[in-house]
């Protein structure tokens, strides 16, 4: 509660005591009786309740957010020339009175949903854009009064600056604005160049009528029914596109992939095969290598057999008799069939020529 409030209340309650003091010396009169000091009293009360009373309606006190422009009678032109800013303050009493002004931030919303704005129903502004396509925008305007024009504010406006100026301004700026572009600028590439165009006309108009913009919050760009299915039926159309695209695309990589594969298996095959051939040419000629080293061991072997048997022919024969049966006693030839073998002298076999039409050996 501030002072003037305050003392506005005291001077409420020294009435209340004058005339509570007058009723009873009225009272005591009427009676016969006499009320000493009551026609004191009675004046006293009174006087401080005037006193109070003129003290409380001179005194204002304007809140941290609130200006005050002076009405007064004792002014040439009707006004003091210097608002009042946030505190206490004195004017002369019932002939000067204060009204007041709000500097705080205030917001003027215009939307579809009627709970949103200032006016009940659809209150979206109806706009029509370059190529002629109508579209409905919601849109929030924050402003503020400027406390440096308050007094020329209060001269060409007073309160009415929200219904006649903040309203009327915006909504023709903004239809002012959506004229310049097409519909699908306005909701994709342009619509930060919409939103500035606004701002900046808005600005300037508020500016001329002592107020001050804030921002401009360009809230919804909404079309008509028939442009909306269209716009829908375009992308349905483009995601289709899209997903063909991509079908296409993905059946590209997977021939890629099955060609890759089948490159990939072929130059396998290609290094396999050349494996292959190395390995053959490898072994063959570790084969002939070989097959050399036993030519040459074997013709070394005969080399030493043949040099033995010029040394020692009986050799042989001996040899040939230990492989033929080492336990033979005796050997039957055919008939009129010489020696095959010299066999040594002293010999304990005996061998016998006889008709029989074949060999036998008997150990």
């Amino acid at each position: 509660m501030n002072i003037a409030a305050l003392l506005d209340g005291v001077a409420t309650l020294s009435w209340l005591v004058a005339i509570g003091a007058l009723g009873f010396a009225v009272f005591n009169a009427a009676r016969g009786r006499k009320f000493a000091g009551g026609a004191v009293l009675v004046v006293s009360a009174v006087v401080a309740a005037i006193l109070l009373t003129s003290v409380a309606a001179g005194l204002v006190f304007l809140q941290a957010d609130e200006y005050g422009v002076v009405i007064s009678a004792l002014q040439p032109n009707g006004y003091r020339a210097e608002a009042l800013g946030p505190g206490l303050h004195w004017v002369v009493p019932f002939v000067e009175s204060v009204r007041t002004y709000s500097v705080a931030r205030q917001t003027y919303t215009m939307a579809t949903t009627g709970t949103e704005g200032q006016v009940t129903g659809d209150d979206s502004i109806q706009a029509r854009t370059k190529d002629g396509q109508q579209v409905f925008i919601d849109a929030s305007v924050i402003y503020a009064v400027d406390p440096a024009k308050v007094i020329n504010l209060h001269i060409v406006w007073q309160g009415r600056y929200e219904d006649n100026v903040v309203r009327p301004v915006s909504r023709a700026a903004i239809r002012d604005a959506v004229s310049q572009y097409g519909v699908e600028e306005i909701v994709s590439s342009a619509r930060s160049a919409l939103e500035q165009n606004i701002t900046d006309e808005i600005n300037q108009s508020l500016t001329s009528n002592n107020l001050i913009l804030t921002s401009f919050l360009l809230r919804n760009i909404r079309f008509s029914d028939e442009y909306a299915a269209a716009v829908e039926q375009k992308q349905i159309a483009e995601q289709q596109a899209q997903q063909a695209k991509f079908v296409v695309e993905q059946k590209k990589q997977e021939a890629e992939q099955v060609r890759q594969t089948a490159q990939g298996a072929a130059d396998a095959a290609v290094i396999a095969a050349q494996g292959r051939a190395q390995a053959t040419v490898l072994q063959a000629e570790a084969e002939g290598k070989a097959r050399v080293i036993a030519a040459k061991a074997e013709a070394e072997a005969l080399g030493l057999i043949s040099a033995q048997l010029k040394g020692n022919p009986d050799l042989l024969t001996f040899r040939y008799i230990e492989k033929l049966a080492p336990n033979v006693q005796i050997m039957y030839l055919p008939a009129n069939s010489p020696y095959l073998l010299p066999l040594p002298s002293g010999s304990a076999n005996t061998v016998t020529p006889s008709v029989a039409p074949s060999t036998v050996i008997t150990p």
